[in-house]
């Protein structure tokens, strides 16, 4: 975050255009769309954009009392999933002889285009708006240069009739503004590219592409899939009462892990008084969901081992390959967490699957925890994260 010395420059400096002040206090949209608009850095400063809260256009304090319910809400901003990839950026207060300013500092993103609510906004001095078909190929060209993760790299065996048209079609109405969709004239690959599934350099799809709308992710990544077992006792050497191989194209095999998570479930009827009694499951349907979610998202899918989903009769273990990520670690687990697959992440989210990011552990705990379970058990090796969930006794 920047100095009070810096913070009181940019106050009175008129002329640069990774400024953003305002007196607004609760307008969500302007704050998400100047967000969006420095992650997308479409100057090519590769510096921080600033937004100023409790500042008027000429750079005069308005008096403003910073709280916290106002740091909280900016803070929120990264994680509620509608600017899109997950921005980088901080939030800090300054107190100053003319009132608090709250500020937001956002670095540039290494995946542009970024979108808020499926829209790319841009800013170009003191013009603010909706990137048009070229500008957003710019940042797409300028995403190739910068990408590290993963899932944004190009499969270079993988050409684009290997992808199905027809899901990525349903898949961009839910990730991309209908007006944007109704006013793009660009050729599939360009389509493609804007939401990182397709390298127009390398003229081949990225591994994101492939695991959401490969027709067969499994022969270019032969990790990508689940292995689930159901065994009838609590040791692995016995024989599996069912046991599959769950593969094909991420939306798929989200689909079937809940179907599957349904099946295992049990509810009894218990009694909660001595003159009430309700049905309630041997485990919460949302933590497992949670849990199975988050072993997806977060798996190195450059490794050759599945993630492993074992149902036994007094517990059920997720095991995922690739250890905790960026500044995830044991000690600050769950609190902390970085995104090994940004563009896998934005999927979920747009389809659904995942809700906000950066909770999901936390809202499992607190599930299972209602009903009863005892707490999750983590366990992590530089290789692996294993999870076990028992079942509720009583």
């Amino acid at each position: 975050m920047l100095t009070e010395d810096q913070l009181n420059e940019l106050l009175t400096n008129m002329e640069a255009d990774n400024i953003e002040r305002t007196v607004s206090l609760d307008n969500t949209d302007k704050f998400s769309q100047a967000i969006c608009a420095f992650a997308n850095d479409l100057p090519n400063h590769r510096q921080p954009g600033y937004l100023l809260i409790g500042v008027r256009d000429n750079g005069v304090l308005s008096g403003l009392t910073v709280t916290d319910e106002l740091l909280k809400n900016l803070g929120g901003i990264r994680s509620d999933g509608n600017v899109l990839p997950q921005p980088f950026m901080n939030v800090g207060k300054f107190s100053l002889s003319g009132g608090d300013v709250a500020v937001v500092e956002v670095h540039p993103s290494d995946l542009p285009p970024v979108r808020y609510k499926g829209r790319v906004h841009i800013r170009v001095g003191p013009r603010k708006g909706i990137a048009n078909e070229q500008e957003e190929r710019v940042l797409t060209e300028r995403r190739v240069a910068y990408a590290r993760s993963f899932d944004a790299r190009p499969c270079f065996e993988a050409p684009l009739d290997e992808i199905a048209l027809g899901q990525f079609d349903a898949y961009r109405r839910e990730a991309v503004d209908p007006e944007t969709i109704a006013a793009n004239h660009r050729p599939i690959e360009l389509q493609l590219a804007s939401l990182r599934l397709y390298d127009p350099e390398r003229a081949c799809l990225t591994h994101a592409g492939i695991l959401l709308f490969g027709k067969n992710p499994r022969f270019f990544l032969p990790g990508a899939y689940v292995q689930y077992l159901k065994l009838p006792g609590s040791d692995l050497t016995e024989l599996p009462d069912d046991q599959a191989e769950i593969s094909g194209d991420l939306h798929s095999v989200l689909r079937e892990l809940e179907g599957r998570l349904k099946l295992l479930i049990h509810t009894t009827m218990r009694a909660v008084s001595a003159l009430e009694e309700k049905l309630q499951p041997d485990y919460p349907e949302w933590a497992l969901r949670e849990l199975l979610m988050n072993a997806v998202m977060h798996r190195n899918y450059d490794s050759n081992s599945p993630i492993r989903f074992y149902a036994f009769s007094d517990h059920i273990e997720i095991q995922s390959p690739g250890g905790l990520y960026g500044e995830a670690t044991p000690e600050n687990f769950p609190s902390r967490n970085s995104y090994r697959n940004p563009v896998i992440a934005e999927a979920m989210k747009s389809l659904g699957f995942v809700n906000r990011f950066g909770y999901g552990v936390q809202r499992a705990q607190a599930l299972l925890e209602q009903n009863g379970n005892p707490p999750a058990q983590f366990e992590f090796d530089e290789h692996s994260v294993l999870v076990k969930v028992f079942r509720r006794l009583t």
